[in-house]
């Protein structure tokens, strides 16, 4: 728009590509429909990067890896089931606008955290409980914690 300074920008890295081909290399990173729509704008700008590498997404079970990685670093666990629901989660929002990989498995931690503390608050406040709460249930993830897919479509992964 014209209140940024993308197109010049874009303009000065190729005069400077062109100067000094030699002696730069320039990473340009981002995901493949992202990056075509950005080569679209500048004609000639794709034939001037020699190298093109794609990256494919990573695959249900790497996600989960991904998850769990993320939940032990947080001091979290998943609970029985939890695996399962998490692999459930992100196969179907792979398939959602917006899927972001390790982001969107971040993001997904994240509203499940948020639903353990949810349950575990409205758990310990039902009249049948004595309100104690241990510390395996603060840091279990179980099932029922992970939003909808749907849900997860907060607009922070774009």
């Amino acid at each position: 728009n014209d209140r940024d300074y993308g197109q010049e920008s874009v303009e000065i890295l190729l005069n400077v590509m062109e100067n000094n081909k030699e002696d730069l290399i320039v990473v340009l990173a981002g995901y493949k429909d992202k990056m075509d729509k950005f080569y679209s704008f500048i004609p000639g700008m794709a034939s001037r990067i020699g190298n093109h590498i794609e990256f494919p997404d990573y695959e249900d079970d790497e996600l989960v890896e991904i998850g769990k990685v993320m939940c032990r670093e947080l001091e979290y666990k998943l609970g029985p089931g939890a695996e399962p629901a998490l692999k459930d989660y992100l196969s179907k929002r792979k398939r959602m606008p917006f899927f972001a990989n390790a982001r969107t498995v971040r993001n997904a931690i994240d509203l499940a955290r948020m639903g353990s503390a949810i349950r575990v608050f409205n758990e310990k406040m039902s009249p049948s409980s004595n309100g104690m709460v241990s510390e395996d249930e603060l840091m279990t993830i179980m099932p029922d914690d992970f939003p909808a897919p749907e849900d997860g479509l907060t607009g922070i992964e774009s």
